[in-house]
């Protein structure tokens, strides 16, 4: 996100607009009010009297509500005939106060208008700035504006309401404004989003009461999300600002499956990704498991009642397979995106396996586990059938929809991010280190489980058999002898994609390597190749292919730094996870404590501070997460240790965490 934006959002309802409180699509595509993967207004602009609006101040406390304090422009000798302030909170509806307060001494008019327009676009197009023109019928009164699209059954609609009767065209309200010298005058503006369309059942969105009311009810909700999770006890004020902002940003990407009631899971992140993921999901619930389990049980039970049954080359799925992304959209609903859901990626059905067992670790969750029995045995039947379709015991992918599918479905997913050296791109199927990491991990968790939960030990038995077997194989296959690490990938020709790259910090995370694999890993992942000093980047800085501002070939990613710091401890490289921790964390302040999807891989030597990159989603699940398990990986957290009291060498200091049960 733009520094220049400001948002305000409650799940994947949210408005993305400049700060001033103006939403302009002229200004940035990706402003709006956005809801189930639509957006229903692509325009909301203020104007008082002739001059431009200037901003005084901003005031957001919270995710879901902001305050802008605003003026009319004037010379430098001349006083501001009044001043304007705007309450913006976003709910299961948007609510936003405009209130005039007149600085003159003398009765004045003053002219006030709200102007708004729908385009109605589906998010796909807004993020691809190639938006189709809609015909929108307009309905209105003098209090209410109703602006609506239908196509073939798929509708959307968004219904405005204003608190004090205007002048209503289909371009807004207007009003004529008389106010005596000191006068305040108020409006307040309903926006209700409505959805329908055959096959799915939208929750009708209502207010829950007026502003201040509702304000109240939105912190005291938000004040009992962060009670859930255990207090953390510092002197860094800068660690303390940190962790609460990802526990915040956590509580504003939930979203509310049809499940039970206060069940939450993670959207991946704002503006573009504001649905459910398969790896965000699991990934985010792990990280946050001491903190929030909440999240883990119910991103397994989402993503198991959405697991494929079927195969079918558009939507990429395979008996057995794990979502990658599910979208509500007009494109999806058409049918001319994949998105209903979509199965393109290899990652998320092992990590659904590892999320499975490392939340029974957590909770002791038998009935779960048994509960989710059926859907962990499809998974793995896919993980060594259509996972890996050439039989060679590897977990491959091959885009099977290449007019709307991803080319890469690992975490990496962008079009150029698995390359060799010389920058050559690689070619499918394509079977990424990482990914037999997440498999290798998957198969000694689901063993466990087997022998522990399902009373099943012979298939705990072929299960340790086969990873063990996957040990020996991708030591042979993947370790490049002459660099000293393993390689990024094999090919469809089966060939080693030689990048040094970040995802071999993963096979520690995974537990693949023997301690001289991970020895050797450990000291790659720390040399200047790779790390920054603010962290590992995706691709070493002497490979071909490397750009500092690559999304997947330059970049730090703050997540995939978390599960490496996890990684090197569980081989007992602590100071070089408290390195990568401390360093993290360092780099949390330069983003107003909340860290990023991703940030310039440039040095910290050149640049001192870390450099933002210019599309990062933020707030975003798995960068929220990061935080929390890089804590739990300094403290040393594990089930049978959930309070902990440390001095962290590395400038982090004394830290504590306490459980607010105990």
């Amino acid at each position: 996100m733009s520094e220049r934006t400001l948002s305000v959002l409650d799940g994947s309802t949210f408005v993305v607009g400049d700060r001033l409180g103006d939403v302009r699509v002229d200004e940035g595509r990706e402003h709006g009010f956005f809801s189930d993967d639509t957006r229903f207004l692509s325009r909301w602009v203020l104007r008082v009297g002739e001059t431009p609006l200037e901003l005084l101040g901003l005031d957001q406390s919270a995710h879901f509500a902001a305050q802008f304090f605003l003026t009319p422009r004037v010379r430098p000798d001349d006083q501001a005939p009044c001043s304007i302030m705007r309450r913006r909170l976003i709910d299961h509806v948007w609510m936003e106060e405009v209130t005039v307060t007149s600085h003159r001494h003398e009765t004045s008019e003053v002219r006030l208008a709200l102007e708004v327009d729908a385009d109605f676009a589906d998010l796909f197009e807004v993020k691809d700035g190639a938006v189709a023109e809609r015909k929108v019928i307009c309905r209105h009164d003098d209090e209410v504006l109703t602006l609506l699209y239908e196509h073939s059954g798929f509708q959307r609609s968004v219904t405005i309401a204003a608190s004090r009767k205007a002048t209503v065209t289909g371009e807004g309200f207007a009003y004529a404004l008389r106010l005596a010298p000191g006068e305040r005058w108020s409006a307040t503006f309903t926006v209700t989003p409505h959805a329908a369309q055959p096959g799915i059942a939208f929750a009708r969105r209502e207010p829950r009461g007026g502003l201040a009311r509702l304000s109240a009810f939105k912190s005291a909700e938000l004040e009992q999300w962060l009670a859930q999770a255990p207090v953390l006890q510092t002197q860094d004020t800068a660690l303390a600002r940190t962790y609460r902002a990802s526990l915040s940003d956590l509580g504003a990407l939930r979203l509310h499956p049809d499940l039970s009631k206060g069940a939450t899971l993670p959207a991946a992140g704002l503006p573009w990704f504001m649905a459910l993921f398969g790896r965000d999901s699991l990934i985010t619930s792990f990280q946050a498991l001491p903190y929030l389990p909440g999240l883990a049980a119910t991103t397994l039970r989402v993503l198991a009642a959405r697991q494929a049954e079927g195969r079918d080359d558009f939507h990429e799925q395979e008996p057995g397979k794990i979502l990658h992304e599910l979208r509500f959209g007009e494109l999806t609903a058409r049918g001319e995106r994949p998105h209903s859901p979509y199965f393109g990626t290899a990652d998320a059905t092992p990590l659904f396996l590892v999320l499975l067992d490392e939340y029974h670790h957590w909770s002791g969750d038998d009935e779960l586990v048994r509960a989710l029995e059926p859907n962990a045995r499809a998974a793995l039947v896919w993980i060594e059938d259509s996972g890996d379709a050439d039989g060679d015991g590897y977990v491959e992918y091959a885009c099977r929809n290449p007019a709307t599918g991803l080319v890469n479905q690992c975490w990496k997913d962008s079009w150029d991010s698995i390359q060799f050296a010389d920058g050559t791109l690689a070619r499918g199927p394509i079977a990424t280190c990482e990914i037999q990491g997440y498999v290798y991990d998957a198969r000694r968790r689901s063993a466990r489980l087997s022998r522990e939960v399902w009373g099943d030990e012979a298939l705990a038995e072929r299960l340790e058999g086969q990873a063990a077997e996957m040990r020996e194989r991708f030591r042979r296959d993947f370790w490049m002898p002459e660099r000293s690490c393993h390689a990024l990938a094999l090919d469809g020709d089966k060939r080693q994609v030689d990048s040094l790259s970040s995802n071999i910090g993963h096979l520690l995370w995974s537990g693949l390597l023997d301690e001289s694999e991970a020895a050797a890993t450990a000291e790659r992942l720390l040399e200047e190749q790779l790390y920054s000093g603010w962290g590992v980047r995706t691709l070493g800085a002497r490979e071909a292919g490397y750009n500092p501002l690559g999304y997947h070939t330059g970049t730090v990613w703050p997540h995939e730094n978390s599960l490496i710091a996890a990684g090197l401890a569980r081989y007992g490289h602590r100071e070089a996870a408290r390195t990568i921790a401390s360093a993290m964390l360092r780099a949390a302040p330069y983003f107003e404590h909340r860290l990023p999807e991703v940030f310039a891989g440039y040095p910290a030597s050149l640049t001192t501070v870390p450099v933002a990159f210019p599309t990062a989603s933020r707030p975003q699940a798995w960068a929220a997460g990061t935080p929390l398990l890089l804590l739990s990986t300094l403290l040393d957290l594990h089930p049978g240790r959930t309070n902990a009291d440390v001095e962290v060498p590395g400038g982090v200091g004394h830290i504590a965490l306490r459980s607010q049960r105990d």
